[in-house]
């Protein structure tokens, strides 16, 4: 699992930043709508904690993708011949 976090340390960093603003914002809007600071807290945890692992998800598919691409350049082929 360490090595796996290593190799993701610039991601998991933005992901971890996406998740406290994630938080902030949640935790203020929701506390604008329903006035209730528990359900407000229990809202802005549970949503952005949802979110950071599908950002984490979706950041590594575009790498992914980065990758496909610039592989395909290299060798001349098209992104969709290289499956992108």
């Amino acid at each position: 699992m360490a090595k796996i976090a290593r190799a993701n340390l610039p991601t998991l960093k933005k992901t971890a930043s996406y998740y406290v603003v994630h938080v902030i914002v949640a935790s203020l809007v929701a506390y604008a709508v329903t006035g209730n600071l528990m359900i407000a807290i229990t809202l802005s945890l549970l949503e952005p904690t949802v979110q950071a692992v599908a950002f984490f998800c979706h950041e590594k598919v575009w790498e992914r993708l980065g990758k496909r691409r610039a592989a395909a350049e290299a060798t001349g082929a098209t992104p969709a011949a290289a499956g992108a």
